[in-house]
């Protein structure tokens, strides 16, 4: 059967979007998840039954709130080592001093990648992972309907404020008493966005309509974009987020009632790394500070230890617990026992029951087997064990057993936890890798045999020979079809987790069988008759046949290498070295092949002027010329067009040399023009040399070099008046840019370095800001 290469292609195209999409599948895993959010809230699980019969406990609710108020301060990109490091000593004093002396604790909290803001919020207030699925809904936040601490809040008559990214609004509409949301894609705005947030601080901090206040900041966010985390707009923006929580943290403490004090939660959603972006899992981009800042804590006293780690998503556990809720049922979270430690033994150990029993029936919900897993099989074990303590307790027993059991059940309870949820934070990341190589299987397929068949593609009327006919590939058909079957019942009934591909229907997987069998016979056809053209051009030489050189080679190879790379994170964040190998590559190897064959041509290849000379001789030796004498002025002219005819093409050879080294050496210059990458971008280079003060008569320079020769490459063409209005248009250019500091005029003599002119526009800014509000009348 044949097929027209317009038919053929578009048969190639959607057999392509097919794999892609099976692949996709199985690359996005499923999130775990529990019952949907209407059914989420129900009775929570009593304390364990203690072993004696008749003996039953009468905590049976929800532990009452540990807090009155919440306050949680998201600071936008806030890495830990803005706070815990160097910077923070130097900018955020207060903050320093509360982490140092106060009463607080300090976390670094990993947050799972992507490190972008909308996944981040699901991970703070649901506790469970969001996968990369998430990076494509970040522009456009669909209302988030799982299970989360803000629906629970509401449920609960809790009254919530938020101010900051307008990402809040949509995940949560309607769950916000009051809010002002703000965009987050204006990254060249440092101030208003903020001021914007901290302009609702002394109106709501004294009042007492509400239970929750949520602020979301994002100028150090914006500034990490623009100019990197070593900018010197970083100090004066954590000075500010220093104020504001100097301010919160005195309103809350003023306003604490002898029953229950307050609570200031301070995290980031994400960090930054070194050249300012996220979203990555460098270690910059996944570790923020996290703060519990209250009066219930103790004093820390003694010397300053390394902050402890936790994830990102224990905080929905823990700030549920605190708020007297039940813990969001898709939470992998663990509660950090430091925050809550100041309770009595019961209290605690309830605590850890609670966060316990809903890991493990999240677990049920997504493991088949989840009686085999060792965190399901240690909670059981610290579950009985909390049952004997309970029955002491009951019991009235207060001696040194009961404490010691306590610590042990509470030591069980924490290993379980950790064992539990590290089981469900892998199943996020657990790909289908059966769906996954089915879906690369038909895509490598599809790929190969449009490579085999690109030289009748060119062709417009190319048609493409279906093996549909031949016995020997429709034998090949069937066995490939049965071999594929059996591997797929196989593979369907000894998989431990759920398979996409083994959820289909038999005749849809049977399906998709029998086209993998068909590409591979058509692949094996194609690559028979390239075999047998080949055979018939050695046994007949008169056929031309054109072999691939070593440069084609070499492109087909780097190109091949070049999308296999992609397959590793690494080399997506550093792809510009492989391009630098690559062109270097190739125009090493072109240089050998111009000088291969300028140089060590075949001495039966006569040169070009021989052949010039043989013609010319030629002409000289014809009968009808015979009688003709040409005269010396003539003879001198053909001199004179042989030789340069000769230097034309001595030219070209050497300029056909010289010009992968001229390549080589622009890219070399271009390399080290601007550093790029993850790892190289914060590096000094030559873009940072001129963009300094003490050289900015160097790119004044060359800025004035490049516009002129813009206009003289394109003024040649171009009439009068477009001459005047594009001297005019680069001139303006020119002038905008010494407006802004970037270059200078020649009577210009002293100028401010560019950062230090974009930190005093910022200063200004503000003051202006400052004065626009203190005049303006309260509201």
């Amino acid at each position: 059967m044949r097929l027209r290469s317009g038919v053929f292609a578009s048969s190639c195209l959607l057999v392509e979007a097919l794999g892609v999409a099976l692949f996709l599948r199985g690359f996005f895993p499923v999130p775990v998840r529990s019952l949907p959010r209407r059914e989420a809230r129900g009775d929570p699980p009593a304390e364990p039954a203690p072993p004696s019969p008749g003996m039953v406990s009468n905590w049976t609710k929800i532990p009452p709130p540990l807090f009155r108020k919440v306050v949680i301060v998201l600071i936008d990109a806030l890495r830990d080592d803005f706070v815990f490091g160097s910077k923070g000593k130097q900018f955020m004093p207060y903050t320093t001093q509360v982490v140092e002396k106060g009463t607080s604790f300090s976390f670094i909290a990993e947050a799972k990648p992507p490190t972008v803001t909308m996944p981040r919020i699901k991970a703070l207030m649901t506790g469970s992972i969001p996968g990369f699925i998430d990076v494509i809904v970040n522009l456009n936040s669909p209302a988030l309907l799982d299970d989360n601490l803000i629906w629970q809040a509401k449920s609960a008559g809790k009254r919530i404020i938020f101010y900051g990214d307008d990402t809040w609004v949509k995940l949560f509409p309607k769950h916000f008493v009051e809010y002002d949301g703000t965009t987050s894609f204006f990254v060249s705005d440092f101030k208003e966005v903020d001021d914007n947030v901290t302009r609702h601080l002394d109106r709501v901090l004294k009042r007492e309509d509400w239970d929750i206040l949520i602020l979301h900041y994002l100028g150090l966010d914006h500034i990490g974009h623009v100019s990197g985390p070593n900018s010197p707009l970083v100090g004066p923006k954590l000075r500010e987020m220093d104020n504001i929580l100097k301010k919160i943290h005195i309103s809350l403490l003023s306003k604490e009632e002898a029953s229950l004090p307050n609570l200031l939660v301070v995290c980031g959603d994400h960090g930054m790394s070194e050249t300012g972006s996220h979203g990555g899992s460098s270690e910059g981009e996944v570790h923020t500070p996290l703060l519990f800042i209250s009066s219930a804590f103790e004093k820390r006293s003694g010397p300053l230890t390394q902050p402890e780690r936790v994830q990102q998503t224990d905080l929905a556990s823990t700030l549920a617990v605190g708020l007297g809720l039940p813990i969001s049922r898709n939470s992998v979270g663990n509660l950090i026992m430091p925050v809550l430690g100041g309770k009595t033994m019961r209290e605690q150990l309830r605590f850890l029951h609670l966060n316990g029993f809903q890991l493990s029936r999240l677990l049920q919900e997504n493991t088949p087997a989840y009686e085999k897993d060792p965190g399901y099989e240690h909670f059981k074990i610290a579950e009985k064990s909390h049952g004997n303590w309970i029955k002491l307790y009951l019991e009235g027993n207060n001696s040194e057993i009961l404490l010691n059991l306590g610590k042990k059940v509470l030591k069980q309870y924490l290993e379980a936890l950790k064992t539990l949820s590290s089981s469900l934070s892998k199943q996020v990341a657990q790909y289908d890798m059966y769906s996954m190589t089915v879906g690369t299987v038909i895509i490598m397929e599809v790929l190969l045999l449009l490579l085999l068949s690109v030289p009748k593609a060119l062709s417009s009327r190319a048609e493409f020979e279906v093996p549909l006919s031949p016995p020997l590939f429709s034998l090949l058909f069937y066995l490939m079809c049965l071999m594929l079957c059996a591997v797929h019942v196989i593979v369907c009934t000894s998989a431990e987790s759920l398979c996409y591909f083994c959820s289909m229907s038999w005749l849809t997987a049977v399906g998709v069988m029998m086209l993998i069998s068909a590409l591979m016979c058509g692949i094996l056809s194609a690559i028979a008759k390239i075999f047998e053209n080949s055979r018939v051009r050695l046994k007949n030489p008169v056929v031309s046949s054109s072999s691939w050189s070593e440069v084609d080679v070499l492109i087909l190879a780097g190109t091949i290498g070049h999308v296999l790379s992609l397959g590793a994170s690494s080399f997506i964040e550093e792809e510009h070295q492989t391009w630098y190998f690559l062109i270097n590559t190739l125009c090493l190897v072109l240089c050998q092949e111009l000088c291969r064959n300028n140089f060590l041509q075949k001495e039966c290849d006569p040169p070009h002027s021989t052949t010039v000379k043989q013609n010319f001789g030629d002409i000289g030796e014809a009968p009808e010329c015979t009688n003709i004498d040409i005269p010396a002025a003539g003879s001198s002219k053909l001199d004179k067009a042989t030789s340069s005819a000769e230097f034309i093409k001595g030219s070209d050879k050497w300029i056909s040399l010289a010009s992968p080294w001229i390549i080589l050496i622009c890219c070399r210059l271009l390399r080290s023009l601007n550093q790029t990458g993850v790892q190289w971008a914060h590096r000094p280079d030559f873009g940072h040399w001129l963009t300094s003060s003490e050289h900015k008569s160097e790119l004044s320079f060359l800025a004035a070099i490049s516009l002129l020769m813009i206009f003289f490459l394109v003024q040649r063409r171009c009439s009068l008046v477009s001459k005047i209005a594009m001297a005019l248009g680069l001139l303006g250019i020119y002038s905008y840019r010494a407006a802004i500091g970037n270059v200078i005029f020649p009577w210009q003599h002293g100028s401010k370095d560019i950062s230090k002119l974009q930190h005093e526009e910022y200063r200004i800014m503000g003051s202006i800001q400052w004065i626009g509000s203190t005049s303006s009348p309260s509201t």
